[in-house]
């Protein structure tokens, strides 16, 4: 595992993409962001060696190295996810490559379900914490303790601070941002009505189907970590109506504008 991160590693810094301390991993629809980013150099996950590939059209699968709010930032632009048949080892992938590179600061983002009623859909919810329903986890692999402790503790797996900064620039600008705790499901298929009854009783505010593997490896490896879904429909048990792929990325690119703004200023105040 050590010499294919090595591998990747050693090629992206050939192809000129220099040590980065910021790491964006862009989920679901959330694409627009690299629109304000200085590009420096793009590179295809496919040129990259053992990097995965996304299985998913509207994931690009691509690696860009650039300039945003004057801070040097790596961009994942397209993520993996359990259901497309990937290990966790591989899901989680971008984020040990952030770290070779010398990242030390990961944003993620995601489309969800909104589980808690009061969020409608293209607002925006900051995590505060999660649930893992994935059935695994990317620490439970062999030889994994070369790639950083095994016992990892997660009573409070995002940055207090980053967390207590995104809401005091949603709040300055007027940003409607929810704090929550985020449910990851494997997927592919969206929740019966008495699963999203289930994920309400267990504390659940949003579902989705990734981000978690992520966050358990950035707290592996001491990499402070925000994240925010974009609540793309609303999950009510009791009026619940057939799933709507092209709503849920309309709703996807309508929160977006409201969580670029979230990481430029998040950026700005580095």
């Amino acid at each position: 595992m050590k010499e294919k991160i090595k591998a990747s590693a050693d090629y992206v810094q050939q192809q000129g993409i220099g040590p980065v301390s910021v790491g964006i991993i862009l989920g679901t629809g959330l694409g627009n962001l690299v629109e304000s980013v200085t590009i420096l150099k793009e590179i295809s996950y496919a040129d990259i060696p053992h990097f995965p590939i996304p299985t998913i059209e509207f994931h690009q699968g691509k690696l860009i190295y650039g300039e945003l709010s004057g801070k040097k930032v790596l961009l994942f632009q397209g993520r993996f996810h359990l259901y497309e048949g990937y290990d966790f080892f591989e899901i989680t992938y971008p984020v040990r490559l952030l770290e070779a590179l010398g990242g030390t600061t990961l944003f993620l983002s995601n489309a969800a379900g909104g589980i808690n009623l009061s969020y409608k859909k293209g607002e925006l919810m900051l995590l505060e914490d999660h649930i893992n329903l994935q059935g695994g986890s990317p620490l439970a692999l062999k030889n994994i303790a070369s790639l950083g402790e095994r016992f990892v503790d997660m009573s409070a797996p995002y940055h207090l601070e980053l967390n207590n900064k995104a809401m005091a620039i949603a709040a300055e600008q007027g940003l409607p941002l929810h704090r929550g705790v985020y449910a990851a499901v494997v997927g592919p298929q969206l929740e019966t009505r008495a699963e999203y009854r289930y994920l309400k009783i267990i504390g659940a505010d949003a579902v989705g189907m990734s981000t978690v593997p992520e966050v358990i490896v950035a707290n592996q490896l001491k990499i402070k970590t925000l994240a925010i879904s974009i609540i793309t429909d609303e999950c009510d048990p009791d009026h619940l109506k057939p799933v709507d792929i092209p709503e849920i990325i309309a709703m996807a690119a309508k929160g977006e504008q409201h969580l670029i703004k979230i990481i430029k200023a998040l950026l700005e105040s580095f």
